[in-house]
């Protein structure tokens, strides 16, 4: 399994935000504990969708201004996007059924 990509800047993830069907970006930091039990749960994510959704992951401490624009104010949080606009944010680290069950709603 691959480790999922990460959006470099606030720039790239509004290309993505916009020009993906289904877009699923779990905001992490690389101090989160919470974070690294959710981070493999995200590359299978990745894996499992691939063909259906675009998954990437999102340093918080890297881009602050999205944490702002998207009022993150815990994490691990994973937005989930739907033509451009945000469909649904699941705060706190979850199973990954959770985390398929919300992608599948938005396909």
């Amino acid at each position: 399994m691959a480790e999922t990509a990460y959006i470099q800047s606030e720039a790239e993830f509004d290309e993505l935000k916009n020009n993906q069907s289904v877009l699923v970006v779990d905001c992490t930091a690389t101090w989160c504990g919470p974070c690294k039990l959710v981070s493999p749960l995200i590359d299978q994510l990745a894996d499992a969708y691939s063909d259906r959704a675009k998954v990437c992951k999102l340093d918080l401490d890297d881009n602050k201004d999205v944490a702002k624009r998207f009022e993150i104010k815990s994490i691990p949080a994973v937005m989930f996007f739907k033509e451009g606009e945000l469909v649904e944010t699941l705060v706190g680290a979850k199973a990954y059924e959770q985390y398929s069950e919300e992608l599948e709603k938005h396909l």
